[in-house]
């Protein structure tokens, strides 16, 4: 690897919802022709981040195969089940048996630091959810960025009691889908789902994970100062969030972080595209459905979808973005007159932009309901698991979407739901509200902005050629 004297660094996971967003900013890095670019994450993404080239291009560097037990579209039907139940604290407890393992992140944190002790970055700008580089850019002393796509308050609130954060031990935890409006019953379930977290940590078979983390870290030399929780905002330059101070309850945020509203890149993306978009064109109402690349129906939840299609009638249309092995679910009849079924659309951001997509039924991911208001869209959220459960609780606080349950939501419920927000024009409204908020935040120019404002990056002083 060859590279200039002050390079950047990327480094991402390479889950859709943790990568495109920092994609999303290096490709705007790269729109302006910044030098020395580079972008570290596993091999499956080497096609995305080389698409990047623009004025300036961006390097590869390649962390290896996706690690299994870390993906959830390799999780057998088993692990899916438990991650996604319909108990919320036992999907959550589920996620962290299955996923807390710092041992499989050896690899990573080694193939990475090889790349940093290389190229010598002048700055890393890290998805924040990477930990083995944050933990090579505080033991190396190299500034960073950090890219948060959850909700502000999501970043900064402890999952365990007892650690400091920068929200009250009231604030809905993380994953509980509780609102800030709690009843008594429900802020002492709130307190106890941080102290069940902290229950599954003193587990034996857990407390052995951590001790042979604790004996890795000290032979990769890993600065103790890094588990500490806050350490990895306190310690980053800057903390660039996707969301705004508007779509979160009151917090007190970290001087560092910036919200700079969704994430999005130059559009059309897909411009080529004049099949799906004529489709749209050619429709008045169009409701996209669009739950993620994790998500499986059953034959059931399939054929609830087109029942709702044919309730709906001939004056609103159904797009619906559903994964070509899960077609096989489609009963074998002709679809109703009102849906058109795609395994995948070359953009997303397109289709949401389109101004016959009138409302977006989702799972609820961070991106995806930022995405939508971003272009104004009212949303029905049909949460998946984690995080997507606070964005559906946040939107019905703030009048943009309403919830449908994933386990015990009916065709009916669907059906209402969605009829619902198509009709009544203050889902619309509030949706657009946000959308512009959204705009006026700068998204990724704004971040791209901050972040070469940065000391790290400020040019280096020439030397005098007169000896003093």
């Amino acid at each position: 690897m060859s590279s200039s004297s002050r390079p950047i660094l990327f480094v991402s996971l390479p889950e859709s919802g943790l990568f495109n967003p920092v994609q999303t900013i290096a490709g705007e890095f790269a729109r302006r022709g910044v030098p020395d670019l580079w972008f570290a994450t596993d091999e499956e993404r080497r096609g995305d981040v080389e698409a990047l080239a623009d004025a300036s291009a961006i390097r590869f560097a390649s962390l290896g195969e996706v690690v299994p037990e870390l993906s959830a579209l390799t999780w057998d039907e088993d692990v899916y089940a438990k991650v996604t139940g319909p108990k919320r604290f036992a999907a959550h407890a589920a996620v962290i048996r299955h996923t807390y393992d710092p041992a499989l992140h050896v690899d990573k944190y080694r193939r990475l630091l090889a790349i940093v002790d290389e190229l010598k970055p002048a700055l890393m700008v890290i998805e924040s959810l990477t930990a083995y580089a944050i933990d090579i850019a505080i033991t190396r002393g190299i500034p960073y960025v950090l890219v948060s796509p959850f909700l502000p308050s999501n970043y900064v609130t402890a999952y365990t009691p007892f650690t400091k954060a920068y929200t009250g031990p009231d604030f809905p935890v993380p994953h509980s889908g509780l609102s800030v409006h709690m009843t008594l019953r429900q802020r002492i379930e709130n307190r106890l789902f941080r102290l069940r977290t902290m229950a599954i940590f003193l587990r034996p078979s857990m407390a052995r994970i951590l001790k042979q983390d604790k004996r890795t870290r000290q032979e990769l030399g890993i600065d103790p100062e890094a588990r500490r929780f806050l350490a990895k905002i306190e310690r980053a330059e800057l903390v660039v969030n996707g969301s705004l101070a508007e779509l979160d309850y009151p917090f007190r945020a970290p001087d560092n972080m910036r919200m700079v509203g969704a994430l999005i890149p130059p559009l059309p993306q897909a411009p080529e595209d004049e099949d799906v978009s004529g489709w749209l064109d050619a429709r008045d109402s169009v409701v996209f459905v669009g739950l993620g690349t994790t998500t499986r129906l059953t034959s059931g939840q399939v054929r609830d979808m087109l029942t709702v299609a044919r309730r709906l009638g001939k004056d609103h249309h159904i797009l619906w973005k559903l994964p070509k092995e899960q077609q096989s679910l489609l009963p074998d009849e002709p679809l109703p007159e009102n849906v058109r079924i795609e395994s995948w659309v070359p953009s997303q951001l397109d289709v949401l932009a389109h101004p016959n997509v009138k409302v977006f039924l989702t799972h609820g991911g961070g991106n995806g309901f930022h995405e939508g208001l971003y272009f104004g869209k009212p949303m029905v959220i049909r949460p998946l698991w984690v995080d997507c459960h606070d964005q559906a609780v946040r939107g019905e606080d703030f009048g943009v979407s309403l919830t449908v349950d994933a386990h015990r939501g009916t065709g009916d419920d669907i059906f209402r739901t969605l009829q619902r927000v198509l009709e009544e024009p203050s889902f619309s409204e509030r949706a657009r509200h946000f959308g512009k908020l959204l705009r006026a935040a700068g998204g990724a120019a704004a971040a791209t902005d901050l972040v070469l404002d940065l000391p790290a990056l400020a040019p280096e002083p020439l030397r005098s050629a007169t000896p003093e």
